[in-house]
């Protein structure tokens, strides 16, 4: 029994290290990429399905490649929106038992067991990260990147919070809770941006290509 459990355990590693592999390999080439994050749950006569698919769409003409979980909702529309541009359309779904079923408008698509390989991707290959309103899975991913860039595991990167009405009692919480009983630092929040217009969306992402674009100039006449 000791010896079958044993086993399962080596599959299962090999299952998480053949995700890594996959997903490193698969996206080494999409160049400058933004991630989308939102609810699966709302429908295409959502105002915010129909701005995250505008935005995907003017960010896709500005050059950069779209992720997103893959399923329905604002990752539906996001997809549609990049895919209607002409742009690279990622979807990194997740094997879940019910909800997540793969959006049509992948162009390039990724299945994930585990939630931590997929979150690794997202944080690995986007250079900013666009949360519109959505549920735990959507906080996970903020808080995830808000956490690495605060301990300094990643590069700093842009994080949006789009919707001033849907996110603002969550801002102010952390503004007057966190900051004000010395939880975090009000630096911390630096990179964290919230904005009801896509013309300051596109604007905070492009301010951030063009610091990333230095910084890897830089580095390479460092050299």
């Amino acid at each position: 029994m000791i010896d079958d459990l044993k086993g399962d355990e080596s599959w299962r590693m090999f299952r998480i290290i053949s995700e890594f592999t996959e997903g490193f390999d698969k996206l080494s080439d999409i160049g400058f990429a933004i991630s989308i994050f939102g609810s699966a749950r709302l429908k295409p006569d959502n105002i915010y399905y129909q701005l995250a698919h505008d935005i995907s769409h003017r960010l896709v003409e500005e050059g950069y490649t779209i992720i997103t979980g893959g399923g329905g909702g604002i990752m539906e529309a996001a997809n549609k929106g990049a895919a209607g541009a002409g742009g690279k359309s990622v979807g990194l779904n997740i094997q879940l038992p019910h909800e997540q079923l793969p959006n049509i408008y992948q162009n390039m698509k990724l299945e994930f067991r585990y939630f931590f390989a997929r979150k690794v991707m997202f944080v690995k290959h986007s250079m900013g990260y666009i949360c519109m309103p959505g549920g735990f899975g959507t906080l996970d991913e903020l808080f995830e990147a808000l956490t690495l860039m605060q301990t300094a595991k990643i590069y700093p990167l842009p994080l949006i919070l789009f919707g001033c009405e849907y996110w603002q009692d969550l801002y102010t919480w952390i503004k007057s809770t966190m900051v004000k009983n010395e939880t975090i630092i009000s630096n911390d929040l630096d990179l964290l941006y919230m904005t009801d217009d896509p013309d300051e969306v596109l604007a905070i992402i492009n301010r951030h290509r063009e610091w990333k674009k230095q910084k890897i100039a830089e580095s390479g006449n460092n050299q």
